[in-house]
Order: C-alpha cells, then structure tokens, then sequence
C-alpha cells in the first residue's frame, strides 16, 4: 500500500497517469497508466462489440396481392436465407388502388407465404394492417436436436460395418 502523494510522484516521473480503479473499496485501488491510451482501448473494444453485435436487424420482404407463383418462391426463399442469416423479417403485402378493398387477399398470399415458412420461422406479431401494408414479423425458429452433417457423417461411420481381413 503506497500513500496518495507517493502514488502521484511516481506517475508523474514515469509521466503516466494515476487513474482511480475501484472508488469503493477499502483503501480505493489506483493504478498508474497512460490515460489516454486506456480510454483509446476501451473505445476500441466497445466499436467492436457493437460491430458483432446483429440484435436489431429487421429486414423488408414486399409483395403485392397479384404475385405470381414463380415470384412468391423467389420472395420465400429470400425470406429463409435472411431467417438462417439469424436476422428478424419483416414480411409486407403492399396494396395500391382497388385492391384496398380487398385485404383478404393479402391474408391469403401472407398465410400461403407462412405456411412455406413454417418449418424456419415463427411468427413473432400476427399480420396486422399499417396503412397500405399489411405486415407480419418473423423470427428465425430455433430447433434443438437436430443433427448436424458432422454429427451425421460420425454416426455413419459408427454404423458401418467393419471388415476383418486375416492375411
């Protein structure tokens, strides 16, 4: 335990900084360190946690009441690709003029779309209506126990017959 007036003596010959660590303990903990450099470093690692950091990812699938089938399997696997990338999907069935007045359409291309997405997504918020949208956020679904392809081919290496040879 050194006392304050030697701690800063110390600092200021190794033109360092004396930092309080831990105001709350008995005595509080100081060390001595380049504060500009420390406060670099923390910055540093808080950029970099936020660059791995994908928490609030939505992203926007459109379509319109007259998509075609071809179309509709495009926008779906679209959807299940950004679902296995772990991000949220917002999915939106957009009506213009007179289709307005009839969202139950809409519902039916958002039910079909769900029902292809059923076995990768969860439905996060029911479809609602938003103006000229009518919208339903999914969420990837996690599914525990599933085997993985290493798993897989490890298991069919157990199961398989082994040979003798007798030379």
């Amino acid at each position: 335990m050194v006392s304050t007036q030697q701690a800063m003596n110390i600092a200021r010959e190794s033109g360092l900084d004396l930092v309080e660590v831990d105001p709350n303990g008995s005595p509080p903990v100081c060390r001595i360190l380049d504060y500009g450099k420390w406060k670099y470093q923390q910055a540093k690692k808080d950029r970099d946690a936020r660059k791995h950091h994908k928490g609030g990812m939505i992203h926007e699938v459109r379509m319109r009441p007259r998509i075609g089938r071809a179309d509709m399997e495009r926008k779906v696997s679209l959807v299940e690709r950004l679902l296995a990338e772990g991000d949220k999907v917002k999915v939106a069935v957009m009506f213009r003029g007179r289709e307005m007045s009839h969202p139950e359409i809409g519902r039916q291309i958002l039910e079909q779309a769900l029902e292809n997405l059923k076995e990768v997504a969860v439905m996060e918020r029911p479809p609602s209506m938003e103006g000229r949208f009518l919208n339903v956020i999914l969420t990837p679904s996690v599914k525990k126990g599933a085997p993985t392809k290493e798993k897989e081919k490890g298991k069919e290496k157990e199961d398989a017959p082994v040979e003798e040879h007798v030379g």
